[in-house]
């Protein structure tokens, strides 16, 4: 697969007095059903056969309408999509010249499709993780270590 499949959803393109009243009503169900591995959701008017949904994608609905109602935007990735270096370097807020130089070292894995890198985006949030958890304990002997100098 060298296409991502995306689903970007603009700031402020839905609704939000909508978007936060469905979020409330999709919490308060889950929330009073909590051993319902389905949910089933019904039209206004009756009639047709309810619409059958997994808890999991009612939950993920349930997110993006929270962050809607909030003004966000957000986007859906499946986490085996693949990333052009750009998309990448995007999503990591850096260079593509510094991420090229990222894969070269094995930092992050990467495939090759004729002279085209290709990254899955498993592995660059899996980057992505160490990368933080890194920066954290850096910090954190920043921090000690100030505290020994008095600073």
């Amino acid at each position: 697969m060298t296409d991502v499949q995306a689903k970007r959803v603009q700031p402020g393109s839905i609704d939000a007095e909508i978007a936060g009243r469905a979020v409330r009503r999709i919490k308060d169900y889950l929330m009073r059903y909590p051993e319902r591995s389905t949910i089933q959701v019904a039209g206004e008017h009756g009639g047709e056969d309810p619409l059958v949904l997994p808890r999991e994608a009612v939950s993920l609905l349930a997110f993006i309408l929270a962050q809607a109602a909030e003004g966000r935007g957000v986007t859906v990735i499946p986490s085996h999509a693949e990333l052009t270096t750009q998309q990448a370097a995007d999503m990591l807020n850096v260079s593509r010249p510094y991420l090229i130089k990222l894969l070269e070292a094995g930092e992050i894995p990467f495939r090759l499709i004729g002279k085209h890198r290709r990254i899955t985006y498993e592995d660059l949030q899996e980057y992505r993780r160490r990368d933080d958890a890194k920066r954290r304990t850096a910090a954190d002997q920043l921090a000690v270590l100030g505290e020994e100098l008095g600073i």
